[in-house]
């Protein structure tokens, strides 16, 4: 019998990935054509599997809404943030909070947006929820880029951050808590490089982790498919009890006028279930659509029940309290200045590993090579001129 007050029991649902063909943008006003081809996935996708069972998650890949753009190009931040990106709510979330109501469904989101009540002149790679009413009913900032994007983070901002959000998990790994669906988690992209994120959302009562989007060669190192990113999500699944809904980037046209698209992501969309095992698996990225069960009370009872597999509960923390006492990565390094060129970037990661050899972590290597280092394309000439080149027929 239930106990009095107890959450009521979350029917089985479909969650559902989808990967589609991406169009870089160089103006706000052009991710319509992306938001085109979501629609179309939508339909296509509720049409195709509600046959089995209720689809109450969409989730959509990194870089669906606002493409890449940025980091190709390596973009002034506050160009791009000005020029580029969305608010939220604005335009594109009406759009999606359209079909979110017309399917009684929860749409996950990526995008680039500004978020002026934190600071101006800064865009956060964001994830969002909009919730089958149509409106947004949550958001969360990617809290790790990778070395070739120029997004801010809170941990660039910290002390600000900290003044409007506090210090808490809460505040840099929120989780949605619904009645319907269970608690939602989000993180993005490279967030999912490191374990203590999706061990922070599900210390925060994660269920369902949405972790969107890799890039070669990590998603196509090994075989038979998913690379390193299949195996951090199917392990990040099992050592939290949490499903992993991961749907990867589609194509990239690099603009309007590209006649051919990249795959830069390598496929592999998938989703994994609260044992670690794969129930959804695409090698295709052409507007690909993974689809699988979630089992909200199985996953509650495997949880509750268990003694040995549901590793939260023994978690000897005191052993581990000291870990990260010793800063490594800077913070507020975005709070008096916009985020800076790849190239200089480089340079910040540079002293972050020569930070881990003065402290033992790392031993250096008997032979001393140069290392990776950012390498722009041979094309002369300015922004003005690639957006002309790329996007002439989408221009005023």
């Amino acid at each position: 019998m239930a106990e009095a007050g107890a959450p009521k029991p979350v029917a089985p649902y479909l969650a559902v990935g989808l990967s589609t063909v991406i169009y870089g943008i160089s103006e706000r006003k052009q991710i319509k054509y992306n938001l085109e081809t979501i629609e179309e996935a939508i339909h296509a996708a509720v049409s195709m599997v509600n046959i089995n069972m209720p689809v109450k998650i969409i989730a959509l890949a990194e870089g669906a809404l606002t493409g890449f753009t940025d980091e190709i190009f390596d973009l002034p931040h506050a160009m791009a943030a000005k020029e580029l990106f969305i608010d939220i709510p604005g335009p594109e979330t009406e759009t999606l909070g359209r079909l979110a109501r017309l399917y009684d469904t929860y749409i996950i989101v990526q995008c680039k947006a500004r978020w002026p009540e934190v600071i101006d002149d800064r865009y956060f790679n964001t994830l969002f929820v909009i919730g089958p009413s149509g409106e947004v009913v949550h958001k969360a900032a990617k809290n790790h880029v990778w070395c070739r994007e120029r997004s801010c983070m809170p941990h660039d901002v910290y002390d600000r951050w900290v003044e409007l959000f506090g210090d808490g998990i809460d505040a840099f790994y929120p989780v949605l808590k619904t009645d319907d669906i269970g608690n939602i988690g989000t993180i993005c992209c490279s967030d999912g490089e490191y374990p203590e994120a999706v061990r922070a959302l599900a210390f925060n009562g994660a269920e369902v982790v949405y972790r969107p989007s890799e890039a070669t060669p990590m998603t196509t190192a090994g075989y038979p498919g998913g690379g390193t990113w299949m195996v951090q999500n199917r392990g990040h699944a099992e050592f939290n009890s949490v499903y992993m809904l991961c749907p990867n980037a589609g194509p990239v046209y690099l603009g309007a006028t590209s006649k051919h698209p990249v795959d830069i992501a390598g496929g592999s969309a998938h989703i994994v279930d609260y044992r670690g095992e794969v129930v959804s698996y695409s090698a295709s990225t052409n507007n690909t659509i993974v689809a699988a069960t979630v089992d909200i009370e199985a996953l509650r009872q495997f949880r509750i029940m268990n003694l040995n597999s549901n590793w939260l509960k023994d978690l000897r923390v005191e052993l581990f309290k000291r870990m990260y006492e010793q800063p490594i990565h800077p913070k507020n390094l975005w709070l008096e200045q916009e985020p800076l060129s790849h190239a200089e970037v480089d340079k910040i990661y540079r002293a972050n590993i020569q930070r881990l050899v003065d402290r033992g972590a790392y031993t250096k290597p008997f032979f001393e090579h140069e290392g990776c280092k950012f390498q722009p394309g041979d094309e002369e000439g300015t922004w003005e001129d690639a957006k002309q080149a790329l996007w002439g027929p989408w221009l005023d």
